[in-house]
């Protein structure tokens, strides 16, 4: 089975229902456009239009087709996950994506739906999670940012959420948000280069240096892009808890997070797998976004792997932690 474990998508039957259910949702304010739907949460900015391949099922079939792929991993958007939302219409947010990406993958069983959760309150978090889990979800992706800029992860408001995800096994994708604050990468589309990678390393080294990695052992830790860089500095983070006390070891928790193989560079893709091991990675694209992987097989042909490895990598792996099987 070869999978693509990193993928996003906004099934046109969400849009629909947001559409027709505006008084269930009253802290969301759409905004039409020639260019689709956009959505401001509880008074904040506008997102970005949700782009017509996000919805497209049939053109993602066919893309899937065409490279061979037989299973997609899908998350929703992140711009579109609403962490603002408070009490039960945050709730009622998050199920709603749910509900439709569950009906999605009912309807096309080569989608695997990986659940939203309102994050930005760990108790109803940890209680969509449960309900997503039981639903069928293999587990949640998550932006980094549960209440804007400059939070974090690792707050302990966020501790029901954890031990929720580490009760259920639950795969919990650590995915970069689009505006993580920092203006010096809005020019060159920098934010795509390298803002996104910035925002999930530092979201996850918190992560590892918090502890949590390697307390809530029955969560399957996804952090995408090579895990987001951080095996390059691995040496400081170690350097640094060497120097700070009471800091988890952060080679330790590396060692437990799974990844996937969008670098776009096969010699970087290989020193990756030197880092955390072949056996921790897993093929992906990053569809249906420009600064995805359209070809995602071919990285790992070109970087080297033998057969046993390039197999795990392009779905054995996927398919035990999704609980394909």
């Amino acid at each position: 089975m070869i999978v693509d474990c990193h993928a996003h998508l906004v099934p046109p039957a969400l849009l629909e229902s947001i559409r027709a259910n505006k008084a269930r949702f009253p802290n969301v304010r759409q905004i039409e456009s020639a260019d689709g739907l956009a959505l401001a949460f509880a008074g904040g900015k506008p997102t970005r239009p949700v782009s017509k391949p996000l919805s497209d099922i049939g053109g993602r079939i066919a893309w899937m087709n065409k490279q061979g792929i037989d299973r997609q991993v899908v998350g929703g958007w992140v711009d579109m996950f609403g962490y603002e939302l408070q009490g039960e219409e945050g709730i009622a947010w998050s199920m709603a994506i749910n509900e439709a990406l569950l009906a999605a993958a009912k309807a096309e069983p080569r989608f695997v739906p990986l659940a939203s959760v309102p994050l930005g309150d760990g108790k109803a978090a940890a209680s969509v999670l449960k309900a997503a889990m039981a639903a069928g979800c293999p587990g949640t992706m998550i932006g980094t940012l549960p209440r804007g800029v400059g939070s974090t992860l690792d707050h302990s408001d966020l501790d029901p959420f954890w031990a929720a995800a580490d009760e259920t096994g639950a795969v919990v994708h650590i995915h970069p948000s689009f505006d993580a604050g920092d203006v010096r990468v809005n020019d060159f589309n920098l934010a795509n280069g390298i803002g996104r990678i910035t925002d999930a390393a530092v979201a996850v080294a918190r992560l590892l240096m918090a502890g949590h990695v390697t307390r809530y052992r029955n969560v399957k830790f996804f952090a995408p892009m090579g895990a987001a860089a951080l095996p390059f500095v691995i040496g400081r983070l170690k350097r640094t808890q060497a120097i700070t006390p009471g800091v988890a070891d952060p080679a330790q928790g590396l060692s437990l997070l799974y990844t996937d193989t969008i670098l776009h560079d096969p010699r970087v893709l290989k020193f990756v797998a030197g880092m955390v091991g072949a056996d921790r990675l897993m093929m992906g694209s990053d569809m249906p976004f420009p600064i995805g992987d359209l070809e995602p097989l071919r990285i790992v042909a070109d970087a080297g792997f033998d057969a046993a490895q390039a197999a795990s990598i392009n779905g054995g792996l996927a398919e035990k932690l999704f609980r394909l099987a």
